[in-house]
């Protein structure tokens, strides 16, 4: 009886570590596959169920319920990458701070939800939703595909963004500005110049300024080096602009029926 027990475990314990090895044996991840799409689908539904719950999410107390839930879920996320990280003894200063945008607006959209700064999310709903989009269409996620923890991770913490994004419209009827797109351009140009002499100094690729990603990514269709940061330039221009046309409509809808 005990060797069979001890036989079950030690099998549970290899299936287990086969989720969460840093050198893990699973298939490379598939851009937009199966799994790949139903995650999508699941962050659209749950994007939908929060504007059609609007009424429910605006009430004081649920509110503040949710909004400190998801902070305390992208902390967890978070946390929990770096300390997998540090684990399996493959954190790495050049690869592993939260220098990229998409990491970094983990950390901003924590501190939106705790203090509810409008200033903040002014920059996030254009930085941080952005930039949590496209890492959600286009992850670079190599070996680590479903079921592998840093797929969970991943998707939460980047997933996360989007509805804190999204939460702080609904809950808080918090809406960006054509004034505050521009200066958040500003701040991103200001940031990837500073990013940009880090890796040179530590020999880190953050933000992608140095070479594209190994993995499939807008980046592969936007020039070579240095001219594909120019042209990403422009591709970030035109998706805020997008970001910022279904509030530019309702603007117009206003004063046209008012």
């Amino acid at each position: 009886m005990e060797s069979t027990r001890g036989q079950f475990l030690k099998t549970g314990y290899v299936k287990m570590r086969v989720f969460f090895q840093y050198h893990s044996n699973l298939e490379p991840f598939s851009l937009f596959s199966v799994e790949h799409l139903l995650t999508i689908g699941i962050l659209i539904i749950l994007s939908i169920l929060m504007f059609s719950n609007r009424n429910t999410l605006m009430q004081k107390g649920k509110r503040t319920f949710f909004r400190f839930s998801l902070a305390f879920l992208l902390f967890i996320t978070d946390i929990s990458q770096h300390l997998w990280l540090l684990y399996e003894k493959a954190w790495l200063l050049e690869r592993d701070l939260p220098l990229h945008l998409s990491d970094l607006a983990v950390i901003l959209a924590i501190v939106m939800l705790l203090t509810r700064s409008y200033k903040l999310f002014q920059f996030m709903y254009f930085a941080g939703l952005g930039s949590s989009i496209q890492a959600i269409l286009t992850p670079d996620l190599g070996k680590f595909s479903f079921p592998h923890f840093r797929y969970f991770e991943f998707f939460i913490s980047h997933g996360g963004v989007v509805l804190a994004c999204l939460f702080m419209i609904v809950a808080f009827r918090y809406r960006p500005t054509i004034f505050s797109m521009w200066i958040t351009i500003l701040i991103l140009n200001l940031y990837a110049l500073i990013v940009f002499f880090l890796n040179k100094a530590v020999g880190s690729n953050y933000m992608y300024i140095m070479h594209k990603p190994t993995s499939t990514s807008l980046l592969n269709y936007l020039g070579h080096w240095p001219w594909y940061l120019i042209s990403l330039e422009l591709v970030m221009i035109l998706c805020f602009y997008i970001l910022y046309t279904p509030f530019w409509i309702k603007s117009k809808i206003e004063k046209t029926t008012s």
